[in-house]
């Protein structure tokens, strides 16, 4: 139903804005008014930016500053009406961003306001900040970016879990976030299953990737793969994630680093959120040569691309040891059972084993992120803006046979370098197509 009104619970009125009537909303919003300087809708411009898969974004302009509102759809955008979607998960990214907030809020855009009728957020304006995949596309590199978001990965998923959180309150969570049904069925769907049949909505570079492509569809032990890690999606509720954690839902400057978006939040492996952001940037690896410039700087770039996966395990490795040895005061391994009582080594013990299973969970999620993106609904600008399809579907075959390894052999790996040494085998000596 594409209308600008439509019923919702309770009789309330929803309206899809558009860069006029978002105006008139926001001046009639007296903090946010009095933020922007004015509740004068013609003092105030407006442009809608979002190019996303499912909402409208729109950055609103007043005489003193400016604001951010993002508002759902009741379909997704990148199909159209034909998918309806609920409006109610811009209640489940309001309260991601205020729960993840509490754990770092350094890494999140500032929240002004909510209004759960019209599934909207007003929230802060990010400036100079640019999304981090465009950057990635350019060759920028940003020194800051592994440190930035090992960090928050560890400090959002260990407070929100069970060595930290709770336990009353962390059930209560996971009862809420629970209710995130349609968008865990879109990753449930999307990321999972569907690459690996022939649904409608897939799509590929034609008729130059159709070898590895149809492939998959005959490939037993990566379908066999994709389902385990699929098992592991749904079975296993770890922690509070971010849910779409990508190179396009991270903005960036040289010295500052924000995460939005996490509308597909919901409790779940803490690898999922991991393997999710270093299969972007294996991604953006395998797409690197064909960006444009010099053919050694973009060789050179792509090592700082591999680097900065690799740092982004080892900082998260390290920061949730931190947190394990200062914060562990949840349910799982209480001290009385080891410090309090002289066993510190046990405790490590626990440490190194939680910490081996969820670098296998982030290989095979990573694999999963990987395949989707060549072979499934939604693909990623890395790959679509290479112009000529032979060179885009050499790119997209190689890092295709990498989502298949790390999706079949994800036990194999011992560490995060196995995965880079992977990702620079498959570039330099192995033929695809």
């Amino acid at each position: 139903m594409r209308t600008s009104e439509i019923d919702v619970v309770g009789g309330s009125r929803y309206r899809a804005f558009d860069v006029e009537s978002v105006k008139g909303y926001i001046a009639g919003v007296a903090e946010i008014a009095d933020r922007l300087g004015t509740s004068n809708a013609e003092a105030m411009t407006a442009r809608e930016v979002g190019d996303g898969n499912l909402n409208l974004v729109f950055i609103v302009e007043g005489p003193r500053g400016a604001v951010v509102v993002k508002q759902a759809l009741p379909y997704v955008r990148l199909v159209g009406d034909s998918w309806p979607l609920p409006l109610k998960r811009a209640y489940f990214e309001w309260n991601a961003l205020v729960r993840q907030a509490a754990c770092q809020p350094r890494r999140l855009p500032h929240l002004f306001h909510f209004d759960p009728v019209n599934a909207l957020i007003v929230m802060e304006y990010l400036t100079p900040h640019v999304i981090l995949r465009k950057a990635l596309i350019a060759g920028r590199q940003f020194h800051n970016l592994a440190e930035h978001m090992g960090v928050f990965l560890a400090q959002t998923l260990f407070r929100s879990s069970d060595f930290c959180m709770e336990t009353s309150k962390k059930k209560a969570d996971m009862a809420l976030f629970a209710d995130n049904v349609s968008l865990c069925a879109i990753s449930e769907n999307l990321v999972f299953t569907e690459p690996y049949f022939d649904a409608p909505l897939n799509r590929w570079t034609r008729p130059q990737l159709d070898r590895p492509a149809l492939a998959l569809r005959a490939d037993s032990a990566v379908k066999v793969g994709a389902q385990e890690m699929l098992y592991r999606f749904t079975s296993k509720s770890e922690a509070l994630l971010h849910g779409d954690l990508h190179t396009g839902s991270i903005m960036v400057t040289p010295d500052d680093t924000r995460v939005i978006d996490p509308e597909f939040a919901f409790y779940g492996p803490m690898g999922f959120d991991i393997g999710a952001l270093i299969a972007n940037l294996y991604l953006a690896y395998f797409s690197q040569e064909e960006h444009g410039g010099d053919r050694d700087e973009r060789l050179a770039y792509g090592e700082w691309l591999l680097e900065t996966a690799e740092n982004i395990w080892s900082v998260f490795a390290e920061s949730f040891a931190r947190l394990w040895r200062e914060e562990r005061t949840g349910i799982l391994y209480p001290r009385r059972l080891f410090e309090d009582v002289g066993d510190a080594a046990g405790a490590t013990v626990g440490l190194h084993r939680f910490l081996g299973a969820v670098f296998e969970d982030v290989i095979g999620f990573a694999g999963a992120k990987i395949v989707r993106r060549l072979v499934g609904l939604a693909h990623v600008e890395d790959m679509e803006s290479i112009a000529d399809p032979e060179r885009r579907a050499l790119c997209e075959a190689r890092a295709l046979l990498m989502g298949r390894e790390l999706l079949v052999n994800r036990t194999t790996f011992n560490d995060i370098y196995g995965l880079s040494c992977l990702a620079r085998s498959i570039r330099t000596e192995r033929k695809p197509l």
